[in-house]
């Protein structure tokens, strides 16, 4: 976005491993107040400076935001938003469902990796 260049009304922004669809209603020079009205990508569980442990001390649970929360986000990262809004209910359940998915595939591809691990183990005779 240039500077100068006005903000659309319909942006897609992200906040804390977050993506969400909002409009903006209100800005300065460096923010963006967005009501948030879908969500496009879930947020990130655990300890994001630990990722993938589960060990540590804080296990953060993140929500996503919800319908119509109004959060401020920077300026320049609240890019347009061309398509059509999903309804708010829906984006939720899919980005849940997406997210689910991920964990899934993460779990099974660990379990995948624990099981060569073991077999190499056995071929070093450890």
């Amino acid at each position: 976005m240039e500077k100068g260049e006005a903000l659309p009304e319909i942006a897609r922004v992200g906040h804390k491993t977050g993506e969400y669809i909002g409009e903006i209603v209100e800005r300065d020079e460096r923010r963006a107040l967005v009501r948030i009205l879908a969500v496009l990508k879930h947020p990130m569980q655990g300890d994001l400076h630990h990722p993938y442990d589960p060990d540590v001390p804080l296990f953060h649970e993140r929500r996503a935001l919800s319908y119509t929360e109004k959060v401020w986000v920077p300026r320049q990262s609240a890019e347009p938003y061309r398509g059509e809004v999903p309804d708010f209910g829906d984006s939720l359940k899919r980005a849940l469902g997406e997210e689910l998915g991920r964990m899934d595939t993460l779990g099974r591809w660990a379990a995948r990796c624990a099981e060569n691990l073991e077999t190499l183990r056995r071929d070093y005779g450890y």
